[in-house]
């Protein structure tokens, strides 16, 4: 598994756009221009341009087909033994890539309201987050590791299941940098 971070966002202007869209495939380049603000575009094409990377380490050859689960998760068309997942935020962009089902979440630091809280954490979780000594933080900490979950499954966030999410099959790593506030979790069913 290996796992690349991006997070020097002051590279997103409409030139570095204007460089990357020649680095992807039509269907990604088809993609990026569908948004309509610059995150959306520049985010679309560095992720893909990481993603794309990655895959030609590993030996796989360019252009690449991509398709979607029933859920909007992507998959590499040809390639089953070949998992991936992509994440961003404002400070990041986080690609994962392995042999086997995986889920990767990077967001930003962010203050949870009480009801967010109680909605999305369960009554240890909330404990937790409330008693630390830095609550954006390990509030942040803990949605990457459900949303990197969900991501796994491939399932999308499925509200019935947050408070419970954690006490899966599932392993999760979690990494902070703490300078440029933001974490990110991988969640695999996998050790190693």
């Amino acid at each position: 598994m290996e796992i690349r971070v991006f997070d020097d966002m002051d590279q997103m202007t409409l030139e570095k756009v204007r460089d990357l869209l020649p680095m992807v495939s039509e269907q990604r380049r088809e993609e990026s221009l569908r948004y309509k603000h610059l995150f959306g575009q520049f985010t679309c094409l560095q992720s893909y341009v990481m993603l794309r990377q990655m895959l030609e380490e590993l030996g796989l050859t360019h252009p690449f087909v991509f398709e979607r689960n029933e859920h909007g998760k992507p998959f590499l068309k040809g390639y089953p033994d070949i998992h991936f997942n992509i994440s961003h935020c404002k400070s990041g962009i986080a690609v994962v890539v392995a042999d086997h089902p995986v889920g990767i979440d990077i967001e930003s630091y962010r203050k949870a309201s009480e009801s967010l809280l109680r909605h999305t954490m369960n009554e240890e979780e909330q404990h937790i987050i409330s008693e630390s000594g830095d609550p954006i933080r390990c509030f942040t900490e803990y949605w990457t590791k459900k949303e990197a979950v969900f991501k796994l499954h491939g399932t999308g966030i499925l509200r019935h299941q947050l408070h419970e999410l954690l006490q899966g099959d599932a392993l999760v790593n979690t990494w902070v940098n703490v300078g440029k506030r933001y974490a990110y979790s991988v969640a695999t069913n996998e050790k190693g």
